[in-house]
């Protein structure tokens, strides 16, 4: 069987499965296909610089560089991508922008420009990432949803400015981008320059105060499994655990952390909310009692898990906010 036939076969059963499994199986997935596994995957040690981070991000991909055969076929993906975060549609709209300039800054293989093209009216969507083949990939996917003009294109990950007019959009929308860069005070900088007067900013990060944090890599990951080095600080090990052990760079924030660097940056901050994923609500269903019954659990991950309650959709909530890997912020700049 040709290698694009066991792709088409398997891509479904692919998509199905949580992302921390995906994670584990993509090294055994490109050795059966015969794929270069490229010298970040290797164990050896990664820079931070610009150059790296583009580099995995260009190997690496949330649709597993998946070409879509209509348009029909985009929006299922687009959908059931959403769906498995619960409300983040809520939080992150691609609806009521019309009549605006809109960013996707960090827009990968163009899920959300596929949103905004299809459920809002905007004067222009402007889509850009460091990754060359998901740009590749998100420009054909946008020739499946004409119904706006959009124009797609690479960063250069090494440059400290973004390649656009001082307050050139209305509205910028990065979901699960910021916690991935070299320099974020700087990068929100050139994100304030480049947004209008008045204009708004909706962010996706990950969050600190979630049962990823507290649960899968406190617990699961680092003593259930020992997958990943007990002895490692946390936030180095949270880095390990969301986008590969070899991603560069995965920051998490609480929103005051997030918030202040925003503030520093001349932007407003505020709270919009938090999406729990489904992988998160299975893993409290199964492991919570265990986890916090573990004499091995540092006292901090056991009393977040101890305080947690649920609401009527079984998402858990800390304090008063949903304890889920999606932390919303939305930003803007003063006029």
């Amino acid at each position: 069987m040709s290698k694009a036939m066991i792709l088409t076969v398997a891509r479904p059963v692919w998509h199905a499965l949580p992302s921390p499994v995906k994670l584990r199986l993509k090294p055994l997935a490109r050795r059966a296909l015969g794929v270069r596994t490229p010298a970040a995957a290797t164990g050896a040690p990664i820079a931070t610089d610009g150059g790296s981070v583009a580099a995995y991000w260009t190997d690496h991909n949330v649709t597993l560089h998946q070409r879509f055969a209509s348009r029909q076929e985009s929006l299922d993906y687009f959908h059931w991508r959403c769906d498995q975060y619960p409300g983040y549609l809520d939080l992150m709209p691609v609806s009521g922008q019309d009549g605006k300039d809109i960013l996707d800054f960090g827009c990968g293989p163009g899920n959300d420009l596929v949103g905004f093209a299809e459920y809002s009216k905007p004067r222009s969507i402007t889509g850009c990432d460091v990754s060359t083949a998901s740009v590749a990939e998100a420009k054909r996917r946008m020739e499946l949803h004409a119904t706006t003009p959009c124009n797609v294109i690479v960063l250069d990950a090494q440059a400290t400015t973004l390649p656009f007019a001082d307050a050139q959009f209305d509205y910028i929308h990065s979901s699960g981008v910021l916690h991935h860069v070299v320099d974020l005070p700087a990068t929100m900088a050139e994100l304030r320059r480049i947004l209008k007067p008045g204009g708004t900013m909706r962010v996706m990060v990950y969050h600190t105060d979630s049962i990823w944090m507290h649960l899968y890599v406190a617990h699961i990951l680092r003593l259930r499994d020992a997958t990943i080095p007990k002895t490692l600080p946390i936030k180095q090990a949270f880095t390990r655990s969301t986008d590969g052990p070899q991603c560069p760079i995965a920051n998490c924030y609480t929103y005051e952390e997030f918030a202040a660097i925003a503030q520093q940056a001349g932007l407003g901050a505020s709270f919009r909310g938090v999406a729990c994923s489904l992988f998160e609500r299975k893993l409290v269903q199964q492991s919570l009692n265990d986890a916090a019954m573990d004499l091995r659990l540092e006292a901090p991950h056991r009393q977040f898990l101890l305080e947690l309650t649920f609401d009527a959709q079984l998402n858990p909530i800390y304090r008063g906010k949903k304890a889920g890997i999606d932390l919303v912020i939305e930003l803007t700049r003063p006029l």
